[in-house]
């Protein structure tokens, strides 16, 4: 019995620590859906910038690029429209938010995986600042180094 209850108070204690915060849960079921990346911009820099973000396609290729978050399993995926610019398609991806101290923005976090939810990145992955999240739109922000210098890639998305 001893061990039966022991068992028992170990099996809560595994759940409850695995848990998501009440925050972090709030912030998911707001992302889940359809956004669009309606902007890409860079703070606090002056010139002209062109940049390949998530290791992928330029950020001009990024606007206008449609957003799912799915969040019973942590899967989406950003689709980018074909040009002679940008290589069009789905790109899937497995999310989470991550809860930082107080004094920090929470994050978003993803990674490349394929269609059937196997990681394609090796374990990389990429973390996005939360500036603003609400039903209707929500700002993403990065810091990329650019010439030694940090640059901030403002994300702009609109709730569908």
């Amino acid at each position: 019995m001893r061990k039966i209850l022991l068992l028992l108070g170990v099996s809560v204690f595994m759940l409850a620590s695995c848990s998501v915060s009440k925050d972090a849960r709030e912030k998911r079921n707001l992302l889940s859906g359809s956004w669009t990346l309606d902007n890409v911009s860079f703070a606090n820099n002056t010139g002209s910038f062109k940049a390949t973000l998530f290791n992928d396609v330029e950020d001009i290729c990024l606007e206008g690029s449609d957003w799912f978050f799915r969040d019973n399993n942590s899967t989406g995926r950003y689709t980018i429209a074909p040009s002679t610019l940008c290589n069009g398609g789905d790109r899937f991806i497995r999310w989470s938010v991550v809860e930082r101290d107080e004094n920090y923005s929470s994050q978003l976090q993803f990674k490349f995986i394929d269609e059937k939810r196997k990681d394609i990145s090796g374990g990389l992955g990429y973390r996005l600042n939360i500036e603003s999240l609400t039903e209707q739109s929500m700002q993403l922000k990065s810091n990329v180094m650019v010439d030694g210098e940090t640059v901030t890639v403002v994300y702009d998305f609109t709730k569908k």
